[in-house]
């Protein structure tokens, strides 16, 4: 899954497609460098973001959307009317960061939609997760949380297949709980539902490597984090470096398969 943030605040890359047609372009780069999915966000959730109107979220991505229909698109968004617009312009899976709590209509939009959704672990809201985050079992308080979205999805009129989770890297939670639910995704992935990780450029992976202050990882260290989790049962991938995560990701795939075809 390839990111494109119609953003200006965006933590990695804020303002580099704020217009429609860098966007576009941007999207289409991602899918030439072999993405499945893209994935359209209007809406900042950096640590400290603020919320963002709902007509300028829809004058973000609306014209993306339109411009790219009939490509596989994601549309990230806590939003009912944004995923109402996206969905009727062809998206495929709505991302929401909030896992159906920020406007519970958005589950019925995406159930008639025949749609498949995105749900994702978040302690506290965007503007205040990163303060002070605490857990008495980090994986475990995860699981138990995608596990009952989960069951709110499918009561919604989802179909069970139609889900995928995220542990949420980064949405309340320190550099150690961050490291740990890549460690332990295993128990994540017995919930039984394919698992999205979103590691790229996280400033956890710039701390890791010795930047106490870094603020975005890079892209080598995203990769490495990517096959780490790949090994450990993730399947899909939110990436900035779609190129080389594609490679890295094929080749730890052949070596799980032990052949090369």
């Amino acid at each position: 899954m390839g990111v494109v943030n119609v953003t200006h605040d965006s933590f990695s890359d804020g303002g580099d497609n704020a217009g429609p047609v860098a966007a576009v372009e941007a999207a289409l780069r991602l899918f030439a460098e072999g993405a499945a999915l893209v994935d359209v966000g209007g809406e900042s959730t950096r640590p400290g973001a603020l919320p963002v109107p709902l007509d300028e979220e829809l004058r973000r991505v609306v014209p993306v959307l339109e411009e790219l229909a009939g490509m596989p698109m994601s549309v990230d968004t806590s939003k009912a009317e944004v995923a109402r617009r996206a969905l009727a312009l062809g998206v495929v899976l709505v991302n929401d960061v909030s896992a159906l709590r920020a406007e519970p209509d958005i589950a019925g939009v995406i159930a008639d939609a025949g749609a498949y959704v995105c749900l994702m672990h978040m302690q506290g809201d965007p503007r205040t997760m990163q303060v002070e985050p605490r857990y008495e079992d980090v994986v475990g308080e995860v699981v138990g949380f995608l596990e009952e979205r989960l069951a709110v999805a499918v009561a919604a009129g989802i179909p069970e297949d139609n889900v995928c989770l995220d542990p949420g890297i980064g949405f309340g939670k320190t550099d150690d709980q961050n490291l740990t639910l890549v460690r332990e995704l295993g128990r994540i992935c017995a919930i039984g539902r394919p698992v999205l990780v979103g590691l790229s450029r996280k400033s956890t992976l710039a701390r890791v490597l010795g930047d106490p202050a870094g603020r975005v990882g890079s892209d080598a260290a995203s990769v490495g984090a990517a096959v780490a989790a790949f090994d450990r049962g993730a399947t899909l991938f939110r990436v900035h470096d779609v190129a080389a995560h594609v490679d890295a990701l094929a080749v730890a795939a052949a070596i799980e398969r032990g052949t090369s075809s």
